[in-house]
Parts: structure tokens; sequence; C-alpha cells
């Protein structure tokens, strides 16, 4: 008889930073998980075992549920919608405030680069509990969704087209915007690639972003940055090297264009610090991050 897996032993001690800039580097495909592995055992003489990294850098997702999909002030559902120049069909986690009378803002939440996983589907419902409607679309819809890990997750959304990812979100923020529900404002935020997003659709479609909050997020291409109108709220954590070296080039373009803009940079908060799945989470940093943006939104949806 097969004997079962064992789960993975975490660490007790604290994770050195070199780990998390490792599992950064193989979240976004500069390293393989070879390479990433082969890393974390270099720590082994500081008392740290290979299997007991792995196990508290990968997330865990039960951690991640702070309003649940039962909560009375909110209702969840899932809706299609089409990408006619992206992948045609596609789909979304649509979360609607049942507390608000009348007519509600719309905001876009966008994941990840590995699909529309627990941790993003929770950050939908935290913006429709906060009075918005919110859609969260999964990248991964036209290969079978999100697949349950993100590991596979990566692999999937790393093998599609990129002119045509972004053609989607562009779709999805215009099929939400016109919500029959909605006021007629579109704010959207997003972590990590759903930074990039954020910042590529203020870029892309001007006369549809009204706000925009991007976390960690790197610019959209320079050429277009000129089409910025929406206000932006950036959100930058002080030990992320990657995309921190993007900044001072894109507040050239901000400044230089009279983008709305206020960038906050937390004190030693990692890539992926709002993110309460994994230990990168700096849970004061992430409420005041949060409280922020949800202070954002209500100025320039409302």
């Amino acid at each position: 008889m097969e004997t079962p897996a064992q789960p993975l032993e975490k660490t007790t001690h604290p994770i050195p930073k070199e780990a998390f800039d490792w599992y950064d580097e193989y979240a976004h495909g500069l390293i393989d998980r070879r390479t990433f592995v082969t890393r974390l055992s270099t720590l082994s003489a500081a008392g740290f075992t290979t299997a007991g990294l792995l196990a508290a850098l990968l997330p865990e997702y039960a951690n991640a549920e702070q309003v649940l999909f039962t909560d009375p002030d909110i209702k969840a559902t899932y809706a299609t919608f089409d990408s006619p120049q992206g992948h045609g069909e596609c789909s979304g986690y649509l979360v609607r405030p049942t507390t608000v009378e009348g007519k509600a803002p719309t905001v876009l939440v966008v994941h990840e680069n590995r699909g529309l996983n627990p941790y993003v589907k929770d950050v939908a419902r935290r913006v429709a509990k906060a009075g918005f409607i919110a859609f969260a679309p999964d990248a991964l819809h036209p290969l079978g969704g999100y697949p349950g890990n993100d590991d596979d997750g990566r692999a999937m959304q790393g093998s599609m087209d990129k002119a045509k990812l972004e053609q989607d979100f562009i779709a999805a923020a215009k099929f939400i915007k016109g919500d029959e529900a909605g006021n007629g404002k579109l704010g959207a935020v997003g972590f990590c690639f759903g930074g990039y997003v954020v910042n590529m659709l203020a870029a892309a479609i001007p006369d549809t972003l009204d706000a925009g909050v991007p976390f960690y997020g790197t610019p959209a291409a320079e050429e277009i940055r000129k089409n910025i109108k929406a206000p932006l709220l950036i959100q930058l954590g002080e030990l992320d090297e990657r995309v921190n070296a993007s900044w001072p080039e894109y507040e050239e373009s901000l400044k230089a264009n009279e983008v709305d803009y206020t960038m906050h940079m937390y004190p030693e908060a990692n890539h992926g610090f709002h993110n309460d799945s994994t230990p990168r989470y700096d849970p004061k940093q992430a409420e005041l991050a949060w409280d922020r943006t949800i202070a954002f939104f209500k100025k320039h949806l409302a």
C-alpha cells in the first residue's frame, strides 16, 4: 500500500531576505524551480532545511480568507464576457455589495501571474464588502481556469500570449464599467502582474479607467504613458528591488505628463506584502495600504 505524502515541516527561524528574493525570481520566471531549490539548500549551514523553507515560502490560502463568500453583505457569483481581440470568451468572479442603495462604483481586481487564486478572490470580496461592485477576471479561463495551485497556474499563464491577455483585461474593464447596477465609475486594483495591468489600463484606455491602485507593479510601455488621465495610488514595498528599480523612470513620465499620482513606499516591506497567504505578508503595512486604497476609491469613484 502506498504511503501517503507527508506535509512539509515549516522552519521556525526568521526567513532570510535572500530566500524571499529567490522566491520572487522563481515566481516571475527569472529562474527555474531547480535553481530556486538549489539556492535554498545553500542556507542549510544557517540552520534551515530546504523542505522547511519551501513550506514557509509557498502560500497557504486558508490564511487569506478575510471575507467569507457567505457574508450577508455581499453576493458572489461568476460572469462571462467577450474579448474579441483577446481570447474570445473570458470569465471572472463577480461580487456585489448587498448593503448599497442605488448605483455602486465598480472596481476591477487583477490577480498576479498565476491566475485567479483564493487570495485574489478574497480581495474581491473585501472590495465588495466596502461597498463596490468587484470583478476579478481569471486570465486562465481559456485554458480551463486556475488549476488549484500556483506553480501550474504560473506555467499556464506564462504560456499565453501577453498581448491577448492585455486585451482580455481591457475587455473586462469595459464589461464591468457597463454593469447596469454600476454608477459609471471604474477603479482598478492589481498585485504584481496585476499592478502592471492597472498601469497598462490607465495608459491604454484612459477614458475608461477613473482611478488606479497598482500594488508593486511595473509601468506601462513608455510610448503610451502620455495617455494617462486617471489618478494613481502607487503602492511599493521598500525591499522590492526588482520593481522599485522601474519607479524613478516611471515617476519622471508621470510628472512630465502631469498625472495626479501618490506613491507610498512601505518600510521593510517585501514584494507581495499585501498577500496574507504568504510569509511576505506584513499585517501593519498591508492594513495601511488597504485603508488607503479604499479611501482613494471612495474619493474618486463616488
